[in-house]
């Protein structure tokens, strides 16, 4: 439950401030994603991608300052990719929904942190289709702090610990199995690995769910895109830009699982309740 002092702060102004420092960390994670394993500092200045002019202070406003610019560089025009404006907006709207899940201060900032490294996986794996490893280790690091946290505040039973790390252990497993029957068509490896902190993340009760709707999501999603696309004349920018995308185009399946994932703790959503008659 929320501390004392965050009971005195109306819920709508908690999310409204939990946004705005979202969108912040949703900047920050812009620079991360684009300078990961390139070799570039994080200190650097930002920059136009396209003339290399350092950006002005009133620039690097997040989301106000895309808006304002229309999404293009003040100084050559060239047009700035949507993906900043999306992640952080993205992100901001994700610590605003973490304040309605009544935690308390530590846990909300564990859950940032971990939709901070989801993002930065979703949007790695979306562009190059690689969920790298270093990333995982991080996510499954601070999936496991939070849940022993949990589990240390009564939140969770200790009883339950055995059961969600051997759910979350078969909804990999069931990854695996599609990995070695496809050799690796199916699905990447990276996406076994990331399944686990998944499966942890949302529990053992809903283990079953998080595997079903990420297929049910990577199945709407994938059709949406494939009607634009023909809708399009066959152009898409998903995977090989310029290229039509078909029934046979790959397509990353690591933003499935973490889309699965985050409508479940947000929401609670069984599977198994859709077939209930009760």
């Amino acid at each position: 439950m929320y501390s004392p002092e965050l009971l005195l702060i109306p819920m709508s102004w908690l999310a409204l401030i939990a946004f705005g420092f979202g969108v912040i960390i949703g900047s920050f994670l812009n620079v991360y994603i684009y300078r990961f394993h390139t070799g570039k500092s994080l200190a650097g200045h930002s920059h136009c991608l396209s003339c290399g002019t350092r950006l002005r202070w009133y620039e690097l406003f997040p989301l106000v300052s895309y808006v304002v610019l229309r999404g293009r560089c003040r100084t050559c025009g060239c047009k700035i990719p949507a993906r900043y404006f999306l992640v952080e907006l993205t992100t901001g709207i994700l610590f605003a929904l973490t304040i309605l899940l009544s935690l308390d201060i530590f846990s909300i900032l564990l859950l940032w942190f971990i939709f901070g490294v989801l993002v930065v996986i979703t949007v790695y794996d979306l562009y190059h289709f690689i969920i790298p490893d270093r990333l995982v280790l991080v996510l499954t690091v601070a999936v496991v702090l939070f849940t022993t946290y949990q589990v240390w505040i009564g939140s969770v039973p200790w009883s339950q610990v055995g059961r969600i790390v051997a759910s979350a252990l078969g909804g990999s497993f069931f990854f695996l199995v599609l990995w070695v029957i496809s050799k690796g068509k199916w699905i990447g490896f990276g996406d076994v690995k990331l399944a686990f902190p998944l499966g942890v993340l949302v529990g053992s009760q809903y283990v079953f769910s998080f595997v079903v709707l990420s297929f049910w999501i990577g199945a709407g999603i994938s059709l949406f895109l494939l009607t634009y696309s023909h809708l399009s004349r066959g152009k898409a920018d998903l995977h090989l830009p310029g290229k039509a995308l078909t029934m046979k185009s790959a397509v990353p399946f690591a933003p499935f699982l973490i889309a699965s994932s985050l409508v479940i703790v947000f929401t609670h959503f069984n599977v198994l309740q859709l077939f209930s008659f009760y």
